[in-house]
């Protein structure tokens, strides 16, 4: 089972929550039972699930082929599964009565079972391609803002580590004139997780018109993807409770590390042997054995 398998799996719960308003009203009822006591449904037989949901057996199946499972023991299996991994937002919900342990806890577990549904939804062949333009570039350039800013940044911290010349501007009218001056063999990358930011769109469509390659990294389908020649695509668990962390960056610094990691390898030994040399003289700089 590959990867994608088991992180579906792991959330089910999730996929529940995200799926319940498009499912069918009678559908909306087992939702319902399943995300209000998941933890009783796994002890349940199809015929206890379909009267506590008011629904009938038929409906019952007919629930758990629209999330993706192969029939109600399948439904048990991946739901106890769930549970155990605490694959939930209302699992690690943050409230004010929590103490220390509990909200430690808690982020934890939000920011593990965040990443494993990142994981599970990226796409493969997106990243490859973006590591295929990354790798070749002869200059690389980052724009994001705030939380998204910090991740241009510790991108741009890392790329010139393999011999290529970037850059992270912070400022719109930076952003407007760097992008202005991108031209073939040049890569811009725009890190937005709504990918509406108006001033992200606009440095990657001024960007792709002047011949740079484009990658988009960001939540969900948006504007800011139809300028780019690469789209990843990083969904989240994002939350917008009033003490729940923003799981969003982690992910996308986690996305940075992925590519950056990529195209490392892609150099020759001998550059390789720089940056080994490099870091042990900065561990002697920082005083390090």
């Amino acid at each position: 089972m590959d990867h994608a398998a088991n992180g579906l799996d792991d959330n089910l719960l999730e996929t529940v929550l995200r799926q319940k308003d498009e499912l069918r009203k009678s559908d909306r009822r087992v939702a319902e039972v399943v995300l209000a006591a998941p933890g009783e449904v796994v002890s349940m037989t199809l015929a206890q699930l379909a009267k506590a949901a008011g629904v009938s057996e038929p409906t019952v199946i007919r629930f758990c082929a629209a999330i993706g499972c192969e029939g109600f023991r399948d439904l048990r299996v991946k739901l106890a599964r769930s549970m155990a991994f605490a694959r939930t937002t209302s699992h690690t919900a943050i409230t004010s009565e929590d103490d220390l342990g509990a909200v430690m806890t808690k982020i934890f577990d939000y920011n593990l079972s965040n990443l494993n549904w990142a994981q599970s939804k990226l796409d493969q062949e997106a990243v490859r391609a973006a590591v295929d333009l990354l790798a070749g570039a002869r200059r690389i350039e980052f724009f994001g803002f705030g939380a998204s800013g910090i991740v241009a940044r510790d991108a741009q911290q890392k790329f010139p580590l393999f011999g290529t010349p970037c850059g992270a501007p912070a400022d719109a009218h930076q952003m407007y004139m760097t992008a202005e001056m991108l031209g073939d063999g040049d890569v811009a990358v725009g890190v937005s997780n709504t990918g509406h930011t108006r001033e992200i769109v606009t440095a990657l469509q001024v960007a792709q018109e002047n011949g740079a390659g484009t990658i988009g990294i960001t939540g969900q389908p948006s504007p800011m993807l139809d300028h780019c020649d690469v789209a990843l695509v990083v969904e989240t668990l994002e939350n917008t409770d009033l003490f729940t962390p923003t799981v969003s960056r982690l992910s996308h610094l986690v996305v940075i590390d992925i590519l950056s990691t990529a195209v490392s390898l892609r150099r020759d030994e001998a550059h390789h042997q720089r940056i080994t040399q490099m870091k042990a003289r900065l561990a002697q700089r920082r005083g390090s054995p």
